[in-house]
């Protein structure tokens, strides 16, 4: 297909190219959209970024950037003008998604929001160490409706909740390479929170280890009118 095609000659671009691209480490990943049913407008892309892939983007995080260096630093962010391992993960989002909308019909962003220019203008990246979470929330309305979070390095249990019925909660899986998409109610009628509590760790009965975590969200901010 054209549009596999595109996405291919993407990642090409932005992460080099490789012979084998069939094993775990090789250069191209082997995606799976899955919608979280519970909550509306939530959407999980599983393996977004293969071994290698992550690896080319943490280096270029962490050497290219000199982010993190510091061990005092563990966030950084960016109001346009963003760096083109940035816009590269963008416009890698931008062919994923509509790809997947294409070819299965799915409703990952809604029109209006896939087909606006830029897709993002705004960057967050966050190091987390260990036992490190972070509280529960709805992303500030200053955003645009669509945000994508990629989860690197390890996992966790990320937890939503609903605004209108706090006893609705439902957890989700993050493991390293895995896009996270919210938009809709997802976006503005659920909080979303990573508790480190050893209770709230555990995924099919078995605890998710607590190690260092990357985290990259990007967002785009409201037009002024």
């Amino acid at each position: 297909m054209e549009d596999e095609a595109a996405v291919r000659n993407l990642l090409c671009a932005v992460f080099g190219d490789s012979e084998d691209d069939s094993g775990e480490d090789g250069i191209f990943s082997e995606r799976q959209w899955e919608h979280v049913e519970e909550v509306e407008g939530l959407w999980i892309c599983r393996d977004f970024l293969s071994n290698h892939e992550q690896q080319e983007l943490i280096d270029d995080i962490e050497a290219v950037e000199s982010w993190f260096t510091n061990p005092n630093e563990n966030q950084a962010m960016r109001f346009g003008g963003l760096p083109l391992w940035a816009l590269n993960l963008s416009a890698l989002v931008h062919s994923c998604v509509l790809e997947e909308q294409l070819s299965k019909r799915s409703k990952i962003l809604a029109r209006e929001v896939i087909s606006r220019e830029p897709l993002f203008d705004q960057m967050i990246v966050n190091s987390y160490k260990p036992l490190e979470g972070i509280g529960a929330h709805v992303d500030l309305l200053r955003f645009e409706d669509g945000i994508v979070i990629l989860s690197l390095v390890s996992s966790r249990v990320m937890t939503f909740k609903s605004c209108e019925d706090g006893s609705r909660k439902v957890g989700v899986l993050l493991r390293p390479g895995d896009l996270l998409v919210m938009s809709g109610e997802a976006r503005y009628g659920w909080t979303h929170e990573i508790n480190t509590n050893p209770a709230q760790q555990i995924w099919d009965g078995v605890p998710v280890p607590q190690e260092s975590r990357i985290s990259v969200t990007l967002r785009r901010l409201c037009r002024q009118n």
